[in-house]
């Protein structure tokens, strides 16, 4: 399997607020700059609220747009994966007025909104399903988000009823799209908070792959420096650990997101943080793609956004190069000229015990600073290649001989 390389699309002029002012010619210069990366694929997000403004209201005009995205996308031969319920952007919640204030409605359980949310996913893929650059659904942008804290007006919900939403919207997706990638996205709450609704089991388990965000903001960076191994290996951590709760041992792990926040990382360091995340990743077996946030800067004319949310471009948002950029665009012809077999098995596994597969409540000692995490990373450091396997799955010879697993240690051995 090739790995893909793509962006998260991030317009130059207007940000997400360009669908309001859709102009054709700014997104062509801006799909040139990231077809010059030689990258093959990007990410796009629909703004909720504008395409669907009330419940029983898909407008055309909106959906035309992004089909008309879609294909100049395609012929800069770039693919196009689209994310549906936005939902949450940037630190910034866009939702309809016909769940908010006096129509207030939980956004996983209401059967209207339910009903209005699947019907709004199965109009974007049916419009985009006879495009042939056209990846598939991202249920939305890490929509989980909105069933915890710390978000000041949570939807509350338990684990099952997030399950039952999320095969409600990929099956909406996959029928009006069959066979195409159809999936959900999380932040990383799914993974390192024990409380959180949407589990790990969730992400790896249901849609045709599993997708991970990887911001070492989390308390890697703060914790471990921008120089310390951990922070450069978060991603491949994150891909790793996902999959230890996949039923198919093959299943595909997508990298949709991954960037270089400063202060966190700074400016002087984001190139060499850019090449280190990627070349530890791809050392990942069965990573599907790396797709890096984002394309362009945002315009600092843009109010409210943090700190961090202006300068994650490999382009500024006059459409310049930046410094990771170059270093992405490199890595990438690196992988393709070079030919690279597809990495080998991770023969030894760090067992994981999170409680109840399903639930996972221990999934606190995933997280930065955590007993599993630190003693991945002082693995992963010392030139280990750990994989990891629930503790459940341990005595199961076919599952670790379906992922090449030779070996199992234990926290306790490590720390």
């Amino acid at each position: 399997m090739s790995v893909r390389f793509g962006v998260n699309y991030t317009p130059s002029r207007g940000w997400f607020h360009h669908w309001l002012d859709f102009d054709l010619d700014d997104v062509r210069a801006d799909l040139d700059c990231v077809g010059s990366l030689g990258l093959d694929h990007i990410r796009v997000f629909p703004l909720w609220p504008l395409f669907q403004p009330n419940r029983t209201l898909i407008r055309p005009r909106a959906v035309d747009q992004l089909v008309r995205l879609v294909d100049e996308a395609g012929e800069r031969g770039l693919d196009v994966a689209v994310d549906g319920l936005q939902g949450h952007l940037s630190s910034f919640d866009f939702l309809p007025s016909w769940v908010t204030t006096w129509h207030r409605r939980n956004l996983f359980t209401d059967p209207d909104v339910v009903d209005a949310q699947a019907r709004y996913l199965a109009e974007l893929a049916g419009a985009l399903a006879g495009r042939p650059h056209f990846l598939g659904m991202t249920v939305g942008n890490e929509t989980n988000q909105f069933s915890g804290d710390p978000h000041p007006d949570p939807d509350r919900i338990t684990g099952a009823e997030a399950g039952r939403w999320l095969r409600r919207m990929t099956d909406a997706c996959e029928k009006a799209a069959p066979g195409r990638t159809h999936l959900h996205a999380a932040y990383d709450a799914a993974w390192y908070d024990g409380t959180h609704p949407f589990t790990p089991a969730h992400a790896a388990r249901i849609g045709a792959m599993t997708a991970v965000h990887s911001w070492v903001f989390n308390g890697t960076a703060q914790r471990h420096g921008p120089d310390g191994a951990a922070t450069g290996l978060h991603a491949a951590y994150l891909v790793e650990l996902s999959k230890a709760w996949a039923e198919d041992p093959a299943r595909p792990v997508w990298l949709q997101e991954v960037g270089a926040p400063a202060p966190h990382i700074p400016a002087a360091r984001a190139a060499e943080f850019t090449r280190t995340t990627l070349l530890n990743v791809l050392d990942c077996p069965d990573l599907w793609g790396v797709t890096w946030w984002c394309s362009h800067d945002v315009d600092r004319a843009l109010a409210d956004f943090p700190a961090l949310e202006y300068d994650l471009g490999l382009f500024t948002n006059d459409r310049r190069l930046k410094p990771a950029g170059e270093a992405l665009a490199r890595v990438v012809r690196e992988h393709r000229d070079g030919a690279r077999d597809a990495p080998a098995p991770r023969r030894i596994a760090l067992v994981v015990d999170a409680g109840d597969v399903d639930s996972a409540p221990l999934r606190p000692m995933c997280a930065p600073g955590g007993a599993y995490f630190e003693a991945w990373m002082r693995l992963a450091a010392d030139g280990v290649r750990p994989a990891v396997v629930l503790t459940q799955r341990v005595a199961e010879t076919d599952h670790l001989r379906g992922r090449g697993i030779e070996e199992t240690v234990t926290v306790d051995q490590i720390l």
